[in-house]
């Protein structure tokens, strides 16, 4: 440990000369009674840390002397089959894209040609009923 200038014990117990325009004494010894409370707290860790540290310095000797047998890691080789690499994450992608993008054009498609399909044969009946043509004639005559 480092040498220490000052123990909890010595600092309690110094004792200092009164003269007439000097420090409150009351102050002094409050202040002093601190120092020798974070003293003893300072003395407590260190020899917390000390216990430890000895504790530690006999587990890594303990250690060295025996030595435990690790456990050999056998590595398992990946199958190429199993293997991701970039070239197959972006053919995954768009597959996925044809799947959800796709079928979305189709059906947009769909929808067009169906109102197309619908229109086409609302004026293919407006054409082909007897009434409008009737009503076409009507309309020449004029």
């Amino acid at each position: 440990m480092a040498n220490l200038n000052f123990s909890p014990k010595d600092i309690l117990q110094q004792e200092f000369k009164t003269k007439m325009r000097g420090y409150d004494p009351v102050e002094v010894d409050e202040f002093l009674d601190n120092v020798i409370k974070d003293y003893e707290a300072y003395n407590k860790e260190i020899l917390a840390l000390q216990e430890e540290n000895d504790r530690l310095q006999a587990k890594l000797s303990q250690q060295a002397t025996n030595p435990a047998p690790t456990p050999s890691r056998v590595q398992t080789e990946v199958p190429k089959s199993q293997t991701v690499t970039n070239f197959d994450i972006l053919k995954r992608l768009s597959n996925l894209e044809k799947e959800v993008f796709g079928k979305k054009l189709d059906q947009d498609a769909a929808d067009h040609s169906e109102v197309t399909t619908r229109v086409s044969q609302a004026l293919n009946s407006n054409y082909t009923n007897d009434e409008n043509s009737d009503d076409n004639e009507r309309t020449r005559r004029f």
